[in-house]
């Protein structure tokens, strides 16, 4: 008795990583944001502006999309009279962001 014919298109949708990414990191400067604060921890605003070389509304909308999926956390101070504006990895942000970079990872894996 021959053997059923494996669905192979099915077997690689079940077991695809790419299910796995995780849209909000999918930008180059979120991205950037991320990678930076998961090694530091905690960056102010010229820090990030300067490590992912954008402007300042542009990095400010990126941190404020992070900060709404609760990725990043905001504290707000003062540096003497200046405002000073700092950001840090809050725990579910840790956890997605690696289970993004698993992701990846594995996606790397299965083609290589």
């Amino acid at each position: 008795m021959k053997e059923p014919v494996k669905n192979i298109r099915l077997e690689f949708a079940m077991k695809n990583p790419i299910e796995n990414l995780n849209k909000t990191f999918d930008s180059r400067v979120r991205l950037g944001i991320m990678s930076s604060l998961m090694v530091n921890e905690e960056l102010n605003f010229n820090q990030l502006k300067e490590i992912v070389e954008v402007t300042d509304g542009n990095l400010a909308s990126h941190l404020k999309n992070l900060e709404e999926n609760g990725y990043v956390k905001v504290q707000k101070g003062f540096v003497g009279r200046k405002t000073n504006t700092v950001y840090s990895v809050t725990k579910a942000g840790e956890k997605a962001f690696k289970l993004h970079l698993d992701a990846l990872e594995q996606m790397i894996k299965m083609m290589g």
